[in-house]
């Protein structure tokens, strides 16, 4: 066997398990992808198709959108695949469809496990100050992430860093270390390597409580959580009653007797006493209107509004 006759089924769901199954479709067999359902998006709740599906419709490959994975299993069976590959797909995978291909199932998770198994490793990288992460391949079983590890690769957290630019970084990095990967699986040359369970660390889902940013917090935590919800879903303050998208901003330690309050405006900033010092606020994005630089936000408003703001 050798990887451009390998029967593939991807599963996945969002944008960044696009490159992954774009180096699929051109260097294996894919038989058939495996995905969310269109799901209504936005405002207007315009019916939407996952990124995967609209990749997989692009090169006529069947898409199947099940409610359940029991729904599929028996359409898996008739395809009768070489391997199942999964990145970013948002279910739970049955013992019923491990099972049937021969060189198993696979994940491809954007973290460096046993740090950071579940939905949000990249996220909770960030916030937690991770210096580096990356991706593993791993075989599945009926664990969330436990399976025995094959391969993986390693980028740096720079101080600059996002979860857009950690996404950038990784969705680059993937899908080269899975075509290295499954070729080592083929020829059956693969690593196999135990979770060690004792450094295990867990990414649980990002909700809606998690935006809020707490001022109670340190400083750098609230830094590095801004850094970690930008582009999406984006950290927030209620100021005014009304709500502020915090999309970028840095931490000075300093002395404050009060916390919540705006201590500080500068020319591109504005300063926010938190419980160790002032956050810094360079970027945001008021209710209802775009993500704007504070420099611009200052030109429309006067600073004693500003200083009287009552932030939640």
């Amino acid at each position: 066997m050798t990887i451009e006759n390998t029967k593939v089924i991807f599963m996945g769901t969002p944008e960044f398990a696009v490159p992954v199954l774009d180096m699929l479709i051109h260097n294996t067999d894919v038989l058939g992808i495996i995905t969310k359902k269109d799901e209504l998006v936005g405002r207007k709740k315009v019916l939407t198709k996952s990124p995967v599906k609209v990749l997989g419709e692009k090169y006529d490959i069947p898409v199947y959108t099940p409610n359940k994975m029991s729904e599929v299993v028996d359409t898996i069976k008739e395809l009768n695949p070489d391997i199942i590959i999964t990145c970013a797909f948002g279910k739970i995978v049955p013992e019923s469809i491990l099972n049937i291909p021969k060189l198993g199932c696979i994940n491809v998770h954007a973290s460096l496990l046993p740090r950071w198994r579940g939905a949000s490793p990249m996220q909770y990288a960030i916030m937690s100050g991770d210096k580096v992460t990356g991706t593993t391949i791993m075989y599945m079983d009926k664990g969330l992430d436990t399976g025995d590890m094959i391969s993986k690769v390693e980028v740096p957290i720079k101080e600059s860093d996002t979860l857009g630019t950690i996404e950038s970084k990784l969705m680059e990095a993937s899908p080269t270390l899975l075509k290295e990967t499954l070729i080592k699986i083929i020829n059956n040359t693969n690593d196999r390597i135990k979770q060690d369970d004792t450094n295990t660390t867990y990414a649980s889902l990002i909700t809606r409580d998690m935006e809020h940013l707490d001022l109670n917090d340190k400083g750098i935590n609230l830094v590095n959580k801004i850094r970690a919800f930008n582009p999406h879903p984006y950290t927030y303050l209620t100021i005014n009653n009304e709500e502020y998208k915090i999309t970028e901003a840095y931490f000075k330690e300093s002395y404050t007797n009060s916390i919540g309050k705006v201590v500080e405006i500068g020319k591109d900033y504005i300063g926010i006493s938190v419980s160790d010092g002032i956050l810094c606020i360079t970027k945001l994005k008021p209710f209802g209107k775009k993500q704007m630089d504070v420099k611009s936000y200052l030109n429309g408003i006067k600073k004693e509004v500003i200083e009287s703001w009552i932030i939640k």
